[in-house]
């Protein structure tokens, strides 16, 4: 018997989710937006039941949950989401697309999203909550801490530790051994060579920092 799921969130990052989730072998029953019930999401495949009141029920019906909100710079409203289901007593399985690669001595906390092409190589954990997007570089002995996105291109060399509700940006390359303190940001881009402190924002090749957040 397939395990049911279902997404919190209908954009297009909820899109690729529930595509790595059935292609997984997931029986995707639809999504839970704040909007409310309305047409099908993803492609017209999954429609959207109704807005996140009706978690609860779901949630004592057997479904388990993945997180669908992406993070661009703020992962909080995903851990919002993610602590709500936690409290709810809510199934949050891991989701590893097929075209993946996680190593075998890698590990997968609740909850990440492993999408199509992304690589996690040997030794690299990744904590609860956590969005390796597509074609993402996890390389040897990573460690991410919750509610990491690591977006589409970015590349981790060996043992660079990301610090908890941080963001790597698109096509982002990261040194090894480097870390990124919790809540930090990696612009599109950038090339980190150096340790980035918790809060800072930083761009450009080498990365440098832009600001900090408030």
């Amino acid at each position: 018997m397939s395990r049911r799921l279902v997404c919190l969130g209908a954009g297009g990052h909820a899109r690729s989710v529930l595509d790595a989730a059935a292609a997984a072998g997931f029986e995707v029953i639809g999504l839970l937006d704040r909007e409310g019930a309305g047409p099908p999401a993803g492609d017209g495949v999954w429609p959207i039941l109704g807005d996140d009141r009706r978690l609860p029920g779901l949630v004592a019906d057997g479904v388990e949950v993945v997180i669908g909100v992406g993070g661009t710079g703020d992962n909080l409203p995903r851990r919002w989401l993610f602590e709500r289901a936690v409290a709810l007593g809510a199934g949050l399985p891991a989701v590893v697309h097929p075209g993946a690669h996680v190593a075998r001595s890698a590990a997968l906390g609740r909850g990440t999203v492993v999408l199509a092409g992304a690589i996690l190589n040997a030794g690299a954990r990744a904590g609860d909550d956590v969005i390796v997007n597509t074609g993402a570089i996890v390389e040897h002995d990573c460690v991410l801490e919750d509610h990491v996105h690591v977006s589409p291109g970015a590349v981790l060399g060996g043992a660079v530790r990301v610090g908890e509700a941080s963001h790597v940006g698109i096509g982002a390359v990261v040194r090894e051994g480097c870390s990124i303190g919790a809540r930090a940001t990696v612009g599109a881009g950038a090339v980190v060579v150096s340790d980035v402190p918790p809060g800072a924002v930083w761009t450009g090749l080498p990365a440098r920092p832009h600001h900090r957040r408030p």
